[in-house]
């Protein structure tokens, strides 16, 4: 309950609503939806009365509603909240790209958005979400398998103030998409890469050269990047997550061979 709606935590019961007139009434509404809690999940009769006239949200999740939630629940709710911040739909499999969209127009003022796992996610969602959110400052979309190279590099052009980025698990995303991302977005702190397989060394020395604020390098199972190109970045004290050296050999080897029992190996 306290990841949905983030203005309902104590002691602060409503530090990121800022409601000035209805504080009462948003209260009873709460009190009510926990009542009616059942596990983690939030219930779709409580989400949808405390959110049917709200107007003043800043930060939005519904993660946890993502059994059930679609486009008919949220659309609403996303169409009067033009004060969002932050939302998070990851995981959120019913939804469609019309969701996206709708945070598109409506949350102009939008700076964070998880979306990991959303395969709903189209190259033209994307665009429309760049075109209307510039200021936008981290994006998860991990495992959003339809976007490509073409998608990434649009955002980088309109989204320049990016400091968080994941494209993880998307055998799509090649060295142009990590380039462009390097050469628009030079306020980069994080980039999430992992499994994201033609990568390759070039795309991290881009890294290097034009993001100096970078932080965090997460290039798990980009086997094409090896130390040649990290070692610049391990000097600058970038935080490196990769395989252990003896594990990214056994997998190269199976590469080169085709010898499945080499990824069941514990390392």
């Amino acid at each position: 309950m306290q990841e949905f709606v983030h203005g309902f935590r104590k002691p602060r019961a409503f530090s990121d609503l800022h409601a000035q007139t209805d504080r009462d009434a948003s209260c009873k509404c709460m009190q009510a939806a926990v009542q009616h809690e059942t596990g983690p999940h939030i219930p779709k009769e409580a989400f949808c009365s405390m959110l049917r006239h709200n107007q003043v949200l800043h930060h939005l999740c519904v993660s946890n509603c993502s059994d059930w939630i679609t486009d008919k629940e949220l659309l609403p709710v996303i169409g009067q909240s033009q004060h969002l911040l932050r939302v998070d739909m990851r995981g959120c499999v019913h939804l469609s790209r019309h969701a996206l969209v709708a945070v598109s127009l409506s949350c102009r003022r939008l700076q964070h958005l998880i979306l990991a796992h959303c395969e709903w996610v189209d190259s033209l969602a994307l665009r429309s979400l760049a075109d209307h959110c510039s200021d936008l400052r981290s994006l998860d979309i991990t495992a959003c398998r339809q976007l490509k190279d073409q998608a990434v590099c649009y955002l980088a052009g309109k989204c320049p103030a990016l400091r968080s980025l994941s494209v993880a698990v998307n055998a799509n995303i090649t060295d142009t998409a990590v380039e462009e991302v390097a050469k628009k977005c030079r306020e980069l702190e994080r980039l999430d890469l992992t499994g994201c397989l033609r990568v390759r060394n070039e795309a991290i020395r881009t890294l290097a050269e034009y993001c100096p604020k970078l932080q965090s390098l997460k290039v798990n199972h980009c086997h094409n990047v090896t130390e040649s190109s990290l070692g610049v970045l391990r000097r600058r004290n970038v935080e490196i997550d990769v395989e252990p050296p003896l594990q990214r050999a056994l997998v190269l080897l199976q590469d080169v061979v085709g010898f499945a029992p080499f990824i069941n190996l514990q390392i």
